[in-house]
């Protein structure tokens, strides 16, 4: 979802008297709040059937249906919906439900996913194959972006933004005792995906037993319900006394927004909370495994103040959702170089709000 906001932001550049209105999973609906390039959300809710959906669409006469996701479903809603023009990108599968059906860029890289069979081959025809170097054209928001073009609007890439009012902000630090003064480290330890965008929960555990020693500094879990489990491990392994909230199903969608911007760094995952953070401007460390920072990175492309870490294997990226032999693409990934960087990033934000370039009070 957050890969799209510069899409819409400049689709409501492009477009500045339209009615834009989103449709999104109703668990996503908070993030949407009072942002300026949406004008109503629409939600449908897990399971919620093609019809019901499309007739809701119907109702409200669009005249024409942004199609962001690939699926043959988001086609076929808008399709059913009787909307006038429909467009999105081309594939063989539904192209007869768009009325503007766009081509990929030239240099589009898919991701695909390898098999089991093809992991071992590689692992076993060892060395480390050098690393591709992927088009700026690969990244997720300038696939977006190129969709919007086809409307007018300008493809040059911007960061992703959420805004947390003030009010947000300071009810946050309050609920959860957030205190200003303190460097607070959010550490999101689950990926809903799988396990194979997951560093290590003792990894977490040691990142956290360190910076808990580090002056000045408290550590805050998050994640959702599902993620309890995994928050409570890591909390188990911290020794009293230290400053330390564990939220970990605690926080709505706002609340959690909220929640990191209030933190100096944060340690995540490749998972939506990644993108939240760097969308409320907190820089971000994320051990990257099956995924890749060249396709999905956090933040604009190219964007130099996120420490996006990975280590050289052959068969990462893969894109599977669980590792078929053993996670070496996250285990590679040490905590001494974790530590290092979540150092660093908290360094280069302090000396940049000094310095005035920074807006938000951390």
């Amino acid at each position: 979802a957050v890969m799209t906001l510069p899409a819409l932001e400049r689709l409501r550049e492009a477009h500045p008297a339209a009615r834009i209105a989103l449709l999104t999973d109703v668990k996503l609906a908070e993030l949407w709040q009072g942002h300026p390039a949406i004008d109503q959300v629409l939600t449908f809710a897990a399971g919620e059937g093609l019809w019901r959906v499309a007739g809701r669409l119907r109702a409200e006469r669009f005249d024409l249906a942004l199609v962001l996701p690939n699926s043959p479903r988001a086609a076929l809603e808008v399709w059913l919906a009787r909307i006038p023009q429909r467009l999105g990108y081309a594939r063989p599968w539904r192209n007869w439900c768009l009325t503007r059906p766009v081509l990929d860029a030239p240099d589009a890289i898919a991701m695909r996913r390898r098999s089991a069979a093809e992991i071992r081959r590689l692992i076993r025809e060892s060395p480390v194959p050098p690393r591709v170097v992927l088009p700026p054209s690969a990244h997720q928001v300038r696939h977006y972006l190129r969709l919007v073009a086809a409307l007018g609007a300008r493809p040059e890439p911007l960061p992703p933004r959420l805004r947390v009012t003030d009010t947000e902000l300071a009810e946050a630090r309050g609920r959860f005792q957030l205190e200003p003064a303190t460097r607070w480290l959010a550490l999101n330890p689950g990926a809903e995906y799988g396990a194979a965008k997951r560093w290590p929960v003792e990894h977490f555990a040691a990142v956290a037993n360190a910076v808990g020693a580090w002056p000045g500094w408290g550590l805050v879990l998050v994640g959702g319900r599902g993620d309890i489990e995994l928050a409570a491990g890591i909390a188990a392994a911290l020794p009293p006394p230290g400053l330390f909230r564990n939220l970990a199903g605690r926080t709505s969608l706002r609340e959690l927004c909220a929640v990191l911007q209030a933190c100096r760094v944060v340690l995540t995952n490749d998972t939506g909370p990644m993108h939240v953070a760097a969308a409320v401007g907190t820089p971000v460390v994320v051990p990257f495994g099956s995924t890749s920072p060249d396709l999905t990175g956090p933040g604009c492309p190219g964007e130099s103040r996120h420490a996006l870490l990975r280590v050289e294997v052959p068969c990462a990226p893969c894109f599977r959702r669980a590792c078929p032999i053993d996670l070496r693409c996250l285990r590679g990934i040490s905590v001494a170089r974790v530590l290092e960087a979540i150092r660093a990033a908290a360094d280069r934000e302090l000396s940049q709000l000094a310095a005035g370039q920074a807006g938000v009070t951390r």
